[in-house]
């Protein structure tokens, strides 16, 4: 594989995305759910849009169901959740969201854990941040904390959500016009 074979993937990228926000909380609320408002605005800071934005709460069955509803929509090609990603019993998004993922992306959950290790220190061994494919779009599941949101927003999913979406497109689109060659 050559040097610029990333940057060859990333012909394929499309520019803007929209994505869907799950907040997945029994006690937030559309006014405090500082996290999912966190993400939308990230998201929308580089120029992506948010075609869904809903909390649900801490049930399997829900979270099923809304993810399922999202990822349904042919506007939606990225979907990203918080929230219950930890280990009390009430903490299902994983559990619930894996067994669904055709492909794990398992470097975004190693890779979370170790920017918040770096930040946190042992505490982020509870984390169980996921990423994955599912109904081919790409699904990031992330602790509810503000801070956690950030750190993956900013230095894992943004950086790379167009390549990543623009690789589950490929066989149905050629690259970019205006890609680097």
């Amino acid at each position: 594989m050559s040097a610029d074979a990333p940057e060859q993937h990333r012909a394929y990228a499309p520019k803007a995305i929209a994505c869907a926000v799950l907040t997945v909380s029994d006690s937030r609320t559309v006014a405090d759910d500082k996290s999912g408002q966190l993400i939308a605005e990230l998201l929308r800071s580089a120029g992506h849009s948010v075609a869904v934005h809903e909390i649900v709460r801490d049930d399997a069955v829900a979270i099923r169901e809304a993810v399922l509803r999202a990822l349904a929509r042919a506007d939606v090609a990225a979907l990203v959740a918080t929230g219950g990603t930890g280990v009390s019993p009430r903490d299902v998004t994983p559990d619930t969201l894996e067994p669904l993922f055709e492909k794990r992306l398992d470097g975004f959950g190693e890779l979370f854990r170790s920017l918040s290790y770096a930040e946190i220190g042992a505490a982020a061994l509870l984390s169980r941040a996921t990423a994955g494919t599912l109904s081919g779009k790409v699904v990031y599941v992330m602790p509810g904390s503000s801070g956690a949101v950030r750190l993956g927003m900013e230095k894992l999913i943004l950086p790379e959500l167009a390549h990543v979406v623009g690789q589950l497109r490929r066989a149905d689109a050629p690259p970019r016009a205006d890609a680097p060659a």
